[in-house]
């Protein structure tokens, strides 16, 4: 797992790495029982302060992500089905909203949308 923050972006440092722990769950990357970097080994390879990788861990355990274990480090939780579902829809309800964007901005009936959306699930084989 690789974690990039960038100082220029509004998002603060330890949202970021909230971020990006989440997504790398989400898509299988992290699984049930990883080992996380240490707090400090995180802190040193980002260049940040321990105190930016000590929130963004415990706002991870806080919302049931990881647990801490003391002198061991920080596991990656088993997930919700639920949680994982609700993660999904919101990308799928931010992919929808840039679509209807460009289809507004390119003067694309609802209908037509629509059409191209039913045509792309039957190409992928989702019906």
């Amino acid at each position: 797992m690789k974690i990039i923050v960038s100082n220029r972006s509004g998002v603060p440092i330890y949202e970021q790495i909230k971020a990006q722990i989440k997504e790398a769950i989400f898509s299988g990357e992290l699984q049930e029982d990883d080992l996380l970097p240490s707090i400090r080994q995180l802190a040193k390879d980002l260049k940040i302060s321990v105190i930016t990788t000590t929130r963004a861990y415990n706002d991870l355990e806080e919302e049931g992500f990881i647990v801490s274990v003391q002198g061991k480090g920080c596991y990656v939780l088993p997930q919700n089905k639920e949680m994982a579902r609700e993660n999904a829809l919101r990308k799928v309800e931010l992919g929808l909203t840039d679509a209807i964007a460009a289809a507004k901005a390119g003067g694309i009936a609802k209908d037509e949308v629509a059409e191209m959306l039913n045509v792309l699930y039957k190409e992928d084989n989702y019906e």
